[in-house]
Formats: structure tokens, C-alpha cells, sequence
């Protein structure tokens, strides 16, 4: 019976998508790991694409049912007619559910890879201001070979604040949503801690610095009076052998 056989298409059809909505739709899914919000992603991609592939066993079946209507008597038509359009909507349903859940889940999984961008960044910079403060470590030279250093490293750390407020608000975006809160939460509290800690030890070698550079102003000071005397008493004792002025007659200078 044709009928029959229409309504076993129909219910077949509606199986899948009742497993579909239970599988990919109406269980509670927790990604704590990377691993798991990648597999879910392709998990959903490979949904949505089955999805899609079955839109050609939907037209078959509408056809088939038009057909029959077309051809039936009238007795036949309404329930078999109502079951197909309860079938193209469930299916039409399940098609936007699954797409709107396949973006939401890349659109989470773009989220975090750029989280991870932009703690790379900020971390290859605190590598660089580490290097920078072993370097000024025990720096030797004069007031301007470290006020050089002092001038390098304060252009290291006028950094754009624009990074570490892209982690904070891509790292709240996910952990709102439940995604690996503990794993992000983890890798912020690490990253903050070595950003204060950098961040505290650049700013007490700027001010070691601005104190060493003081003081070698000071030292650099003291020796241009010092050379600036011996150049003066050089010049009046050479004057004195010039004239032949014997040291008993300036005492002092001779002292």
C-alpha cells in the first residue's frame, strides 16, 4: 500500500532528526579542554553537513506525498499532508538550529585561538623587557652611556595597553560561557602574575638607573673641577719653571 510506505518514509525521516536534536542539540556539553571544543566543532560541522545531504531525501518524500494527494482519494489527503508539513518543519528546524550552533561554536573557538595570539604577543614583549633588565643588570659607563639604557627602556615599556585588554575581555567572553573557565583562568593568573612582577622590576631598575645616572653627573662633575684645577696649576707651575722661580719662593704652591 502506497500510503503505507509513505508514512514508514515519513516516520524513518523523523527518527533522524528526533537522534539528531538529542545527539547534537538537547545534551548539556562542558569543554574544558581545547580538545574538546575542536571535536565539537567538527562533530557539528560533520551534523550540519548531513543535514544538508538530507534535504534530498525531504524533496523526495514531498514529492512522493504530492504526488499521491494528487492522486488519492480526498479521505487520504489531510493526514498524510499534515505529517509532511510537521516533517519540513522539524527538518527546516533542526537545519537553522544546527547552523546557528555550528557558527556560535566556531565563532568560541576563534575566540580562543585569538586569545592565545595575544597572550603569545604580550609574552614575547615581557621576554624582551626580561632581556633588557639583565642587560642594565650591572651596567658600567657613564652618565650617557646609561642614560641610553634608561632611554631603551623606557620605549620598551610605553606599551599599548590595547593587548592585555583584549585577553581580559576575550578571556571573560568564554569563561561567561562556561569554556575551559578553569584552563583560561589558569593561563590569566599566570600571565597577570608575570606581568606585575615584570612590570615591578622595570620600574625599580628605571629608578636605579635614574640614580645611577645622578650620580655618575655628579662623579662626571667632580672630575671636570678636579681636571679643570690641575689644568690651572699646571699652567701657573709651568709658568714658575719657565721663570725659574725656585720652590722656596712659593711655598705653597710647592706644597
Amino acid at each position: 500500500d502506497k500510503t503505507v510506505s509513505l508514512r514508514k518514509d515519513l516516520s524513518e525521516m523523523h527518527e533522524w532528526i528526533t537522534q539528531a536534536e538529542e545527539e547534537y542539540l538537547e545534551r548539556d556539553f562542558e569543554y574544558k579542554t581545547p580538545d574538546e571544543l575542536q571535536k565539537a566543532v567538527e562533530e557539528l560541522k560533520r551534523a550540519k553537513e548531513e543535514a544538508v545531504q538530507k534535504e534530498v531525501k525531504v524533496k523526495l518524500i514531498t514529492d512522493s506525498v504530492n504526488n499521491f494527494i494528487a492522486k488519492a482519494p480526498p479521505a487520504a489527503h489531510e493526514a498524510l499532508k499534515k505529517e509532511l508539513d510537521v516533517l519540513i518543519t522539524s527538518y527546516q528546524r533542526l537545519c537553522s538550529r544546527l547552523n546557528g550552533k555550528c557558527k556560535t561554536l566556531e565563532e568560541v573557538w576563534a575566540c580562543w585561538c585569538e586569545l592565545l595570539l595575544y597572550l603569545d604577543a604580550e609574552n614575547k614583549w615581557l621576554n624582551e623587557i626580561e632581556l633588557k633588565l639583565k642587560a642594565t643588570e650591572n651596567i658600567q659607563g657613564g652618565a650617557e652611556e646609561i642614560s641610553e639604557s634608561l632611554d631603551s627602556l623606557e620605549r620598551l615599556m610605553r606599551h599599548p595597553e590595547d593587548n592585555r585588554n583584549q585577553i581580559r575581555e576575550l578571556a571573560q567572553t568564554l569563561t561567561d560561557g562556561g569554556i575551559m573557565d578553569e584552563l583560561i583562568n589558569e593561563k590569566l593568573e599566570k600571565f597577570n602574575t608575570r606581568w606585575e612582577e615584570v612590570q615591578q622590576e622595570a620600574v625599580r631598575r628605571q629608578k636605579n638607573l635614574e640614580q645611577s645616572i645622578q650620580s655618575a653627573q655628579e662623579t662626571d662633575k667632580t672630575l671636570r673641577l678636579i681636571q679643570e684645577s690641575l689644568a690651572i696649576i699646571d699652567k701657573q707651575l709651568t709658568a714658575y719653571i719657565a721663570d725659574r722661580v725656585d720652590a722656596a719662593q712659593v711655598p705653597q704652591e710647592a706644597q
